[in-house]
């Protein structure tokens, strides 16, 4: 923080806003006055607008830097499993060796959803989308632990955090199951964080269900690049929720519905929706065409990133991780598979791409890791939801633990003015 201001003239009157500066970023300036000179600011998308203080992440898009409490993603993802993100994300330092084997231990414990659950998911239609199924059980969490949901306990918060993170993957494979009319697989706790969710999603009563460690690792991986990432459209979501003192379960499940929007989890399923419609690649370079014609409105999902104008972080690290699941698959005909190789190599070498910085991003990635073992697109979101928990919760937990006032956004308003109710209405 600094004692230093910016100068604002408005109708001809001078005002001082104060500045301030963080760790690590740009200055913000102080815009909270100007609401009592009669002016607002106005900033469709918030793009300019630091609407809280926080601890958890930073992100540097111009040099393609993001940091968990000061941890960068390339080191966390090469030396900690995702249960030591996620207890990083939530107490803002890494665990040492005993409290590491203990948070694995209670996220075991809690893996279980209450059995009544069960009738919640044969409520839904059978055809109904995994994301629609996942936000209505995560919402109806909240009936479930209704007694342990005061927000100013911060032992109710942590417990809470355990139940979240523990039991998200038990619903996204529930979600999976219903969805395709097969049994549900209980939690086991022999099992490692990724190798129970792999176990749930592909497993049946017929058989053991052993977990490739490659895949395994895989999954770990994509959980630990989606834990989180700063203030975006579904944390935004959840800190306007909690805001309002709504309890934890609710506010997560409002996550889940920003999530769900194509512009934003839906990134990597529209990678695969893309490869589609390409078909085949005697169509890369017409399609190629196509994204380069800016009055073409086909885009090439998977390229570029709003935030990051150098290439994603999390990308080098999940395009290694794709590069050993396809040769641990041996996968080498998938038509798609083809597409996306060719279109990674066109990507890193076509100087129109590379002079735009639109390099391959983390969705693109994981959409051809989560084919290649199988799952379906529509499950796609669902695995990012399930990743995202952590880092939606540590914000909410951090903005409930200190002083915040509820989410008022203003407008510009451009309606009709005042007017009489007409008179032939009467």
């Amino acid at each position: 923080m600094t004692d230093r201001k910016a100068t604002l003239s408005v109708g001809g009157k001078t005002i001082d806003l104060p500045m301030y500066s963080g760790t690590a970023g740009p200055d913000v300036i102080d815009v909270r006055a100007l609401v009592q000179e009669g002016v607002f600011t106005y900033d469709p998308g918030f793009v300019s607008t630091a609407a809280c203080e926080s601890k958890i992440t930073y992100i540097d898009g111009a040099k393609g830097v993001l940091l968990h409490r000061g941890y960068p993603i390339e080191q966390l993802a090469e030396h900690s499993d995702y249960l030591e993100v996620c207890y990083l994300l939530l107490h803002g330092e890494l665990p040492t060796p005993e409290q590491s084997e203990q948070f694995h231990v209670t996220v075991k414990n809690h893996t279980m959803i209450h059995d009544q659950m069960r009738n919640f998911f044969h409520g839904f239609r059978r055809d109904a989308h995994p994301m629609a199924i996942m936000c209505g059980v995560v919402g109806a969490l909240s009936a479930f632990y209704h007694d342990q949901m005061d927000v100013t306990s911060v032992k109710q918060r942590e417990i809470t955090a355990h139940r979240l993170v523990a039991k998200m993957p038990t619903i996204a494979a529930w979600c999976y199951k219903y969805s395709v009319g097969q049994p549900f697989i209980y939690p086991r706790n022999d099992l490692s964080y990724p190798e129970n969710f792999l176990q749930m999603m592909f497993g049946t009563p017929c058989e053991e269900y052993k977990p490739n460690p490659i895949l395994a690792k895989a999954m770990d991986k994509i959980f630990i690049l989606h834990a989180d990432h700063e203030q975006n459209a579904s944390t935004s979501t959840v800190r306007l929720a909690g805001s309002s003192g709504a309890n934890p379960f609710a506010c997560i499940a409002s996550g889940i519905a920003a999530l769900w929007g194509p512009a934003h989890g839906g990134a990597n399923e529209a990678v695969l929706d893309m490869l589609a419609e390409i078909g085949d690649e005697e169509n890369i370079e017409k399609y190629v065409a196509k994204a380069k014609d800016k009055d073409d409105p086909f885009r090439l999902m998977g390229f570029g990133h709003r935030v990051y104008k150098n290439f994603d972080p999390r990308a080098r690290v999940m395009r290694d991780t794709c590069n050993e699941v396809l040769a641990e698959l041996g996968i080498e005909d998938d038509p798609l598979l083809r597409i996306a190789q060719r279109l990674e190599k066109i990507a890193l070498e076509d100087d129109y791409f590379i002079e735009r910085k639109l390099y391959p991003n983390v969705d693109f990635y994981s959409g051809i890791i989560l084919k290649a073992i199988g799952i379906p697109t529509s499950m796609f979101t669902v695995i990012f939801a399930l990743s995202r928990t952590v880092g939606w919760f540590a914000h909410w937990d951090e903005m409930s633990s200190g002083s915040y006032r509820i989410g008022r956004p203003r407008q510009l308003y451009t309606g009709p003015t005042a007017r009489d109710f007409p008179e032939h209405l009467k």
